[in-house]
């Protein structure tokens, strides 16, 4: 299943367009699943380059996110092909941008992978429905295109700070929730 979205932010705001694609590729996650999870993530992206426009003087970023939703054995493939690490993991991101919009800002340009399976493990660990964890896992990738790391402590924590400010914003359940300073977990 794949679903397609430009969010339209309103006549107040002058935030451009990211297009979003969203492509379910295990046929596992229910329809209306689907669309939630497509309306929360192009109001989570547009909200992201909001708040990090000033990294680009000022200029929200446009451009476009393609989201895939896979499997472990499809996301082990890409994690060894890609990263040279066997095994399954939660996200994979790859920033393609460069191509500049008429103001001279990059455009997104961005393929994500996520696994439903991990998923599936975390959402239930965590307590919350799988839908939300691959909003999150895809959130923290868009992230990473923006400029966050995190690499380190003071970095992880301000990351994840921004995708929970984020997550807020659009009304969203889940959260990262991250946890005491040099004890990495989650996205």
């Amino acid at each position: 299943m794949s679903r397609s979205s430009s969010p339209n932010p309103g006549p107040a705001t002058s935030v451009p367009a990211v297009r979003l694609d969203l492509t379910e590729a295990t046929g596992r996650l229910r329809a209306s699943a689907v669309e939630r999870l497509l309306d929360l993530l192009a109001r989570g992206i547009a909200r992201a380059c909001q708040r990090e426009a000033h990294r680009t003087q000022g200029h929200a970023r446009a451009g476009e996110v393609r989201v895939r939703i896979v499997d472990d054995a499809e996301m082990s493939r890409l994690h060894e092909e890609y990263s040279g690490i066997s095994g399954t993991t939660d996200v994979l991101t790859f920033d393609m941008s460069g191509e500049a919009d008429d103001r001279g800002v990059a455009l997104l340009d961005v393929d994500i992978a996520v696994c439903l399976d991990e998923a599936e493990r975390q959402g239930a660990k965590r307590g919350h429905a799988p839908e939300d964890e691959v909003l999150l896992y895809a959130l923290h990738g868009v992230l990473h295109c923006l400029g966050h790391d995190d690499h380190d402590d003071d970095a992880f924590r301000a990351m994840h700070a921004a995708e929970d400010e984020i997550l807020a914003a659009i009304g969203a359940s889940v959260r990262f929730h991250a946890p005491e300073a040099g004890s990495k977990g989650g996205a």
